[in-house]
């Protein structure tokens, strides 16, 4: 990974987080029916967070992913 694609996935994360932040703080303001997308967005968090530490602790997928050419 070169410098400039580290600089690119830097600017990427920052303008997901102010997004997210941004959506979030307007489900707060639309409040009561700002929960459902609150929960919402919980779940899915909740979600990817279960699919990476499944993938990052599976050996079986890394072995792969590093000795199998496509």
């Amino acid at each position: 990974m070169d410098s400039l694609e580290k600089i690119a996935y830097t600017l990427l994360g920052f303008v997901c987080l102010v997004y997210l932040g941004v959506m979030l703080v307007g489900l707060i303001v639309a409040w009561p029916w700002g929960i459902l997308g609150l929960i919402a967005i919980a779940g899915i968090g909740l979600l990817l967070i279960k699919v990476v530490s499944e993938r990052l602790a599976n050996d079986e997928d890394t072995y792969y992913s590093k000795n199998v050419d496509k």
